[in-house]
This record gives structure tokens, C-alpha cells and sequence, in this order.
């Protein structure tokens, strides 16, 4: 069971984020593979397959969160990425960033 999660977090984080998502969970091998693997298997395994939202939707509600929440340029990077990645237009991430700083 954990492989099949763990098989399915990285299909879903090579569709998304691409070689940058990968690159971030190379370097959590080395600073605390479990973080890495639960990244894998839950955020983006678990909650990202969820068939309410497209990947698109989760990749605008993330960077939204992380450029509302502050002190994660790193990964908002990796997130904008993605977004870029599956098929949000340039103008949407800075119009959904826009109206993420009025809250």
C-alpha cells in the first residue's frame, strides 16, 4: 500500500511540479527522507487526487496560501512552477496573487 501512494505522489508531483518538485524531494532525501516521503504520499498523493479540484485549482490555492502565509519564496517558486506547468496563464498567477493580498 505505502509504494502504490508513494508511486502516485510522484505521478502527480511530475505532472504538476516537474523537474523542480522532483529537485526539492532529492534534497529532502538528504536533510530528512520521511518529510520528503510524507510529502510524497500525503500532500501530494493523498490530497492532490482528490477529484474535487484539478490540479490547476490546487496549484492556485497553494501559491495563493504560501504568497498570503509569508517567509516561502522557495517554495512558492516551486508552486508557481507547477502552476505554469499545468496550463495557468501567466496573467492568471498574478491576478489570483493580486486579489490574494487584499486578505
Amino acid at each position: 500500500m505505502e509504494k502504490t501512494k508513494f508511486y502516485a505522489g510522484m505521478e502527480n508531483l511530475k505532472k504538476s511540479d516537474g523537474k523542480g518538485g522532483e529537485a526539492v524531494i532529492r534534497t529532502l532525501k538528504t536533510i530528512s527522507p520521511d518529510l520528503g516521503r510524507y510529502i510524497v504520499e500525503f500532500a501530494i498523493g493523498d490530497i492532490y487526487k482528490q477529484n474535487d479540484l484539478s490540479l490547476q485549482k490546487w496549484k492556485m490555492l497553494t501559491s495563493a496560501s504560501l504568497l498570503t502565509a509569508g517567509g516561502c519564496e522557495p517554495q512558492l517558486k516551486v508552486h508557481i512552477n507547477g502552476a505554469l506547468n499545468v496550463g495557468i496563464a501567466p496573467e492568471k498567477i498574478i491576478k489570483i496573487f493580486g486579489l490574494s493580498t487584499l486578505f
